[in-house]
C-alpha cells in the first residue's frame, strides 16, 4: 500500500523553495556578468534540450525560476512531466529578456536535471521489475527537496514510502535494540490503529511477530534465498517489501522473490543529474 498522506505540488511550495534557490544564486549584488551586456532587455527566444533519454519531471520549478526573474516570461513546454524523451529533443521554449533567461537559466535548469535524474533512476528501476512490484522511495531525500523529490519518483513510475516520521510506523533495527521485547512493541504499535510495518534482518526476528495482525515486514538486507523463506513463513498474512542495497544489476533477482515492494533510497540520494542545455534561437 502506498502511503496516504501523498504530499501534492502546489504552486506556494513550488514557487517558496524556488525563491530560496534564486536567492542563493543572486546574493548579495545580482548576476553582476549579464549586467554587462547592453542588449540585456531585448526579448529573445531559447529552447531547453535533453542531451539524453530519460524522463522528464520538475518543469514547473523550471518555469517558476524565469517567471520569478522576469514577469515577461512566457515558458512554453513542449513535454510533460512523466512523459519519456530522446536525447535532442526540446523540452521547453522560452520567450524572455536575454537578461531575465541568463539569470534564471542555472537555477531552472538545476531543478529540472535534478528531478528528471529521478524520474529517470526510478523508470530504469520500474523496467526491471515484474508489473505488481512496486518500486518505493524512502526519507533518504535532500532537506527540503523531498516533496520535490517524491514527485519525481512518481513521475518515474514509482511510489511514495512514508513521507514523515508520522505517517504510519517503520520499526527498525534500532528501535529493536532500544526495545527490550520485539514482540510487545509490535502490539504497542498495532494499538495506534496506525499502518504498522516491522523490519526484520533473520527468521528468528520473524517469527516473534508472526501472528500478529498488523501491515507489512519489510526484510532488510537479506539474501534472495532468505527472503523466499520468510516469504513463504509469512504465508499471504502480511505486505512484504525488501530494503538494502537493491541495484540495476540484482533487481530482477530480487524481484523474482515474490516480495510485494521494493524500497530504494539510492532513486533520490544517488540518481544522476539529467543533462540538459539551454540554447538561444
Amino acid at each position: 500500500m502506498v502511503v496516504r498522506s501523498v504530499q501534492k505540488l502546489n504552486q506556494f511550495y513550488i514557487r517558496s523553495v524556488v525563491k530560496k534557490a534564486l536567492k542563493e544564486d543572486l546574493r548579495p549584488k545580482g548576476d553582476i556578468t549579464t549586467n554587462l551586456i547592453k542588449s540585456k532587455n531585448e526579448v529573445i527566444k531559447a529552447k531547453v534540450v535533453a542531451k539524453q533519454d530519460g524522463v522528464i519531471a520538475g518543469l514547473e520549478f523550471c518555469k517558476a525560476a524565469f517567471k520569478l526573474i522576469g514577469k515577461e516570461a512566457v515558458f512554453i513546454k513542449k513535454v510533460s512531466d512523466g512523459k519519456k524523451i530522446k536525447k535532442n529533443k526540446v523540452i521547453a521554449e522560452i520567450r524572455a529578456k536575454i537578461k531575465t533567461i541568463l539569470t534564471a537559466e542555472r537555477t531552472a535548469l538545476n531543478f529540472l536535471n535534478h528531478a528528471s535524474g529521478i524520474a529517470t533512476s526510478t523508470n530504469q528501476f520500474v523496467k526491471k521489475t515484474r508489473k505488481k512490484i512496486k518500486i518505493c522511495c524512502t526519507r533518504k531525500t535532500t532537506p527540503n527537496l523531498r516533496t520535490l523529490e517524491k514527485y519525481a519518483v512518481r513521475k518515474g513510475g514509482g511510489y511514495n514510502h512514508r513521507y514523515n516520521l508520522s505517517d504510519e510506523i517503520l520499526i527498525k533495527d534500532n528501535h529493536i535494540s532500544a526495545s527490550d521485547n520485539l514482540r510487545e512493541l509490535v502490539k504497542r504499535a498495532i494499538k495506534t490503529k496506525k499502518i504498522v510495518t516491522v523490519e526484520i534482518e533473520n527468521i528468528n526476528q520473524l517469527q516473534q511477530v508472526i501472528g500478529l495482525k498488523f501491515k507489512r515486514i519489510l526484510f532488510d538486507n537479506m539474501e534472495t534465498s532468505q527472503i523466499k523463506k520468510c516469504i513463504k513463513l509469512c504465508k499471504n498474512r502480511y505486505q512484504t517489501e525488501y530494503s538494502g542495497n537493491a541495484s540495476l544489476k540484482n533487481i530482477r533477482q530480487i524481484s523474482k522473490t515474490g516480495i510485494n515492494r521494493i524500497s530504494i533510497g539510492a532513486i533520490t540520494h544517488s540518481a544522476k543529474t539529467f543533462d540538459t542545455s539551454l540554447l538561444f534561437r
